[in-house]
């Protein structure tokens, strides 16, 4: 995967607002499904060019997510300690780390979040577990282990446009899982189980 090019791509979907319009929707969902499958913005651009424009920010926003948790987990998995999941269907294990399997997740600080984000990042497990409940209800929502990625951007507050700074968050996770260790990880069991779980910070 070139993640330079992943990244020149992505990045030509931030003059574009971001906005969704409607919740996850299985019919909008299944007409743009090509999103899987497009790694060109261009070619995106031509492929939705005929939608309503509900629709058309809907795919932009579901190819830009996707593309960039797509590199994110190939970012994991170039390391020596990290297996990935054969499984491409498996929604609750992305990779294994040092043989702790693991989703990933990447999201923009919480506007609803109630705290700061220097409280956050003082008191991570308070913002893990609010993460774990006001989570998507849609097909990923678990109570199993997740690795989230919080993307903060100091200056404008456009958190979702660090989805596309690629190599800032490849250096937060090569540092993350070289110093990786099962200590540093947050342990609570929610009722289903015991999770592990932690926070990756990238911030700009």
């Amino acid at each position: 995967m070139d993640i330079v090019q992943i990244e020149y791509e992505l990045k030509k979907r931030l003059n574009i607002p971001y906005v969704w319009g409607r919740k996850q929707s299985d019919i909008w969902d299944k007409y743009s499904s090509f999103i899987y499958k497009t790694q060109s913005f261009e070619q995106l651009l031509k492929r939705c060019n005929h939608f309503s424009d509900p629709l058309k920010n809907y795919t932009l926003n579901r190819w830009y997510n996707f593309l960039s948790a797509q590199a994110v987990e190939y970012l994991f998995c170039q390391h020596q300690h990290v297996i990935a999941n054969k499984n491409p269907y498996d929604k609750l294990i992305d990779f294994s780390i040092e043989g702790v399997a693991f989703d990933h997740k990447t999201s923009v600080f919480p506007k609803a979040y109630q705290n700061t984000i220097s409280y956050a990042q003082n008191h991570e497990l308070d913002l893990i577990q609010w993460l774990y409940k006001n989570q998507s209800q849609e097909g990923r929502k678990h109570l199993k282990n997740r690795l989230f990625i919080v993307l903060y951007d100091s200056e404008k507050q456009d958190h979702w446009k660090l989805k596309s700074e690629i190599l800032l968050i490849k250096k937060q996770i090569d540092l993350y899982i070289n110093t990786f260790s099962m200590d540093k990880l947050y342990k609570f069991d929610p009722g289903e189980g015991m999770i592990y779980s932690a926070i990756i910070w990238v911030k700009k």
